[in-house]
């Protein structure tokens, strides 16, 4: 993935009625040759460009049958998934199963660019996630020290 392909950055969208968010204008271009949008770690949702997704998609593909951890995280991952395109404003639809997943009601999503993905968050969720990380950054600190960052 080339460096300017990374998403981050942190915005706050309106869930309108019919369950559309849209995805900030610097993303777009990124996801407008499609994308998946599916259940994610943390209680969050994933919207993966097509290449993240494929590539995904190959790995846990790739997993052992007789990993029941595995199974299980496949199956997680692609029962939730739907493949989604951008509307003319830059709109995706988040279908209803996936809202509740998220607890992502009327109002307020927040959307957090995370490298490779998307992911969307209730506020509810969000405030105090990232509250527990910028409070606690001597253990954020030993964390990144044991993935060798």
């Amino acid at each position: 993935m080339q460096p300017s392909s990374f998403l981050t950055g942190e915005f706050r969208h309106t869930l309108d009625d019919r369950g559309r968010v849209a995805i900030p204008v610097r993303f777009r271009e990124r996801l407008a040759p499609g994308a998946t949008i599916s259940r994610w770690l943390d209680g969050c949702l994933g919207i993966f460009p097509q290449d993240v997704w494929n590539d995904l998609a190959t790995k846990l593909q790739a997993l052992p049958v007789t990993s029941t951890r595995g199974r299980e995280f496949g199956r997680f991952m692609s029962s939730g998934a739907v493949e989604v395109e951008l509307d003319r404003q830059g709109r995706v639809l988040i279908p209803s199963y996936l809202r509740e997943y998220a607890g992502i009601g009327e109002g307020e999503v927040v959307v957090v660019g995370a490298l490779s993905r998307l992911e969307l968050w209730a506020p509810s969720a969000w405030e105090p996630y990232r509250s527990r990380i910028e409070d606690e950054p001597e253990a954020l600190a030993e964390h990144l020290a044991d993935l060798g960052i």
